[in-house]
């Protein structure tokens, strides 16, 4: 486990004690579907249970958000997580550069590495 990791985990007590209450079981069909070429299924299901023994429904998706059988689809969400992603690092005007650099292929391929990473630094 990396460094990073390990020290979210000590300062968020509440996340390990979650982590220890779950069960993770392999579903095979999901991990065949997984290495069929045809599929490519990321397939994944949660069902919580509670301590009074009611549970939810069991929730499950076989191709989620940014999937490539979903890329049109999830393409804004994609592009929204990131441009959140970078609001937590950079000021509004720099978060605007980075994004529109990205959005033009051409451009970014074109960017000299000193450049994009320039951009990177806060």
């Amino acid at each position: 486990m990396s460094a990073n990791v390990d020290a979210f985990q000590h300062s968020k007590p509440q996340i390990v004690t979650l982590r220890n209450k779950m069960v993770v079981i392999e579903d095979k069909r999901y991990s065949a579907d997984y290495h069929d070429p045809e599929k490519r299924s990321i397939a994944n299901a949660i069902q919580v249970f509670f301590n009074d023994g009611s549970g939810t429904e069991k929730g499950e998706i076989e191709y989620p958000t940014g999937h490539r059988e979903r890329r049109k689809e999830g393409m804004s969400v994609l592009e929204e997580k990131f441009r959140q992603s970078l609001a937590t690092r950079f000021p509004p005007s720099q978060c605007q550069t980075i994004y529109d650099l990205c959005k033009d292929a051409g451009k970014l391929t074109s960017t000299p590495v000193n450049r994009l990473m320039d951009l990177l630094v806060f």
